[in-house]
């Protein structure tokens, strides 16, 4: 008898060799018991691996299971549905690349290398892909040696892949496929195509939408909501990789290795300054009727430091801003809402004293003079700073913090008075046509590197934190961006090469018994792709060094 332990709770003797979805089959209340009613189990923990649920036990295991409501279980999944879609389009196009590109409001866009789809072509792929989840066919896994699967990607003419794998870390690959449609995956995917049966596509010129199950119902088809300035930041983004002559992140490394890294460098910062300059220059058309300046974002954006840079930029123009920091009106912590989790919510836009800050804003705005709070974190309340301010002329206000394009804040203050910008970093340069990087990961790796050098924080405590962290972005934040009158991508091309040197260690030293291991190994699994570089061409005035240290600005 083989004996498998269910993280250490639940115990089933198998009589022959099985695969882990057998299991789960035949005693279904094993993913109720360990995930909760309704999360999907998508993948398996054993120890330091991590693996599909088509796994053979054939000897005694103790495994855990990993439920698509979690981060890890969801990339799992996304990854799964771009693997279908493309084998669709391959069944149904065979000449068509598909591209993925990025996330883009609970969806994935992507488009065909040089062709613009119609709505027919989406419906024959869509009709594909209910066809294959509706048939349950397995998705199988073969690992390969490295060059053996460059030599097989060589055969079938995949150019993405066989430059991505050329930079590949070990000497082994994981592949996955359906008959001869082969896909090279870093992550685990689902066991069979039935897995992905509730979605939908939508045409989105010059490419189309992969519309996903919602991220706590997997039987329940996410809304699509248009942010039109989100979209076009992505757009800008490509741009930029064009003008870099970037494609994917081999050619990333390809440019490290042959010395042509500094230009790159070079090039990604003047892009970020002629952004910020194209912003000043737009406020400064809005004066004198703009009083406000309003720069919000998630965490790890790079808010602080693009608030520095546009300082500067004003001041070119003549302006001389005032910034005001929305944390220095935090309340005390007894002030402070809790949660559904029964913890103080500072994540809330209530966290904060509005009606202070309400009032010295029109006291500001009237000609008055305020003297600013200043908070202190470590004593948790509010000080007298000695700071007082007033709008004179040539002055503008600068107020930023994560809520501040929230109408909620600043209610008595007409609109043309404001001017909304919105920082986030939106990462675009991918492994290959299949693989992205999750957008959050960027910001993720910039919190953990700042957390582990500056806060005293390690790596588990910003993984642990970071689900609330998303779900409060989610509630108060994103939601915001749409009023945005203009958004900075603070994302750096070359910033995952230069943070794998601070990171990776510290995600090696997580032990594979912790909750927080699956997204230790998926985050080392997405920067063992990146050839490190080191961060001494990294400008003085970058983004970057506000969670790498040696800035030349004082935060």
């Amino acid at each position: 008898m083989i004996q498998v332990d269910f993280r250490g709770a639940i115990r089933v003797e198998l009589e022959v060799p099985s695969t882990v979805k057998e299991v789960l089959d035949k005693n279904p209340n094993i993913s109720r018991e360990l995930l909760g009613e309704g999360n999907l189990p998508v993948a398996v923990r054993l120890g330091d691996r991590i693996e599909d649920l088509n796994y053979i036990i054939n000897e005694d295991k103790s495994l855990d299971l990993i439920g698509f409501q979690e981060n890890y279980g969801r990339r799992v999944l996304e990854r799964s549905y771009i693997f279908l879609f493309s084998l669709a389009t391959r069944l149904v196009f065979p000449d068509l690349k598909v591209l993925l590109e990025h996330s883009y409001h609970k969806s994935l866009y992507g488009r065909f290398k040089n062709y613009i789809p119609s709505v027919n072509d989406l419906t024959k792929i869509e009709e594909k892909m209910r066809e294959l989840a509706g048939k349950d066919i397995p998705i199988k896994k073969e690992v390969y040696t490295t060059e053996s699967a460059i030599k097989l990607f060589e055969d079938l003419n995949e150019e993405d892949k066989i430059r991505l794998l050329k930079y590949h870390p070990g000497r082994e690959v994981t592949l996955y496929h359906i008959d001869n449609y082969y896909e090279y995956s870093y992550l685990p995917l689902v066991p069979s195509t039935g897995y992905l049966k509730n979605f939908a596509l939508k045409l989105y010129q010059p490419g189309f939408l992969i519309i996903l199950p919602e991220d706590r119902d997997i039987n329940k088809i996410a809304e699509f909501k248009e942010i039109v300035k989100l979209f076009q930041a992505f757009y800008e983004y490509k741009n930029w990789l064009n003008i870099l002559g970037l494609t994917d992140v081999a050619s990333l490394n390809s440019a490290i290795e042959n010395g042509e890294i500094s230009e790159i460098i070079k090039v990604a910062e003047a892009l970020h300054e002629k952004k910020i300059v194209q912003i000043a220059d737009e406020i400064c058309s809005r004066l004198p009727d703009l009083k406000l300046v309003l720069v919000a974002g998630p965490s790890s954006a790079g808010k602080t430091t693009f608030t520095k840079r546009l300082q500067i930029q004003l001041k070119v123009n003549g302006i001389k801003p005032i910034v005001i920091e929305m944390d220095d009106y935090f309340l005390a912590p007894h002030e402070v809402a809790k949660d559904e989790y029964g913890n103080y919510d500072f994540d809330s836009p209530n966290a904060l004293n509005i009606p202070l800050l309400t009032e010295h804003l029109n006291i500001l705005m009237n000609g008055g003079e305020v003297e600013l709070p200043k908070y202190n974190f470590q004593k948790k309340r509010s000080e007298r700073s000695g700071r007082f301010v007033k709008l004179e002329d040539g002055n503008i206000l600068v107020m930023e913090g994560i809520h501040a394009l929230n109408p909620q804040l600043t209610p008595e203050i007409p609109g043309y008075m404001k001017y909304h910008i919105f920082v986030s970093a939106l990462t675009h340069l991918n492994l290959d046509n299949q693989n992205r990087v999750p957008t959050t990961d960027a910001r993720l790796i910039r919190r953990m590197v700042r957390d582990s050098i500056f806060r005293g924080h390690g790596v588990l405590d910003s993984i642990r934190q970071w689900p609330s962290v998303r779900r409060a972005e989610d509630l108060y934040i994103f939601p915001t961006q749409e009023r945005a009158d203009a958004m900075f991508n603070s994302a750096l091309v070359y910033e995952f090469s230069v943070l794998k040197n601070f990171i990776e260690p510290m995600l090696k030293a997580v032990p594979p018994y912790y909750r927080e291991y699956p997204e230790a190994k998926r985050i080392l699994d997405i920067l063992s792709h990146f050839v490190p570089l080191s961060p001494t061409e990294v400008p003085m005035t970058s983004i970057l060094r506000e969670f790498i240290g040696g800035s030349s600005f004082v935060y």
